[in-house]
């Protein structure tokens, strides 16, 4: 499995683009505002795709525990398909 880990701010280290959402097989954001964004910057490439809303509030620091440990429960369900 390839993952890929991007933002949707301007000044993310990986900043989200077309490329990225056009190769992605499922995309999941943390946040509703998030996935908005997404439709609304890149409505063709984005246009198709299934981006599901982890429900997780964007308040973490990179890497914190306790995000590490929300996001493999959150993503869980979905990785074991």
């Amino acid at each position: 499995m390839d993952v890929l880990s991007a933002g949707t701010a301007s000044d993310a280290e990986v900043p989200l683009d077309g490329e990225l959402i056009t190769r992605a097989d499922r995309i999941f954001c943390m946040e509703a505002r998030h996935r908005k964004a997404i439709r609304a910057r890149f409505p063709t490439d984005a246009g198709g795709k299934s981006i599901i809303n982890l429900g997780i509030p964007d308040r973490y620091r990179f890497m914190e525990l306790a995000l590490v440990e929300l996001l493999q429960k959150k993503l869980d369900p979905y990785l074991r398909r």
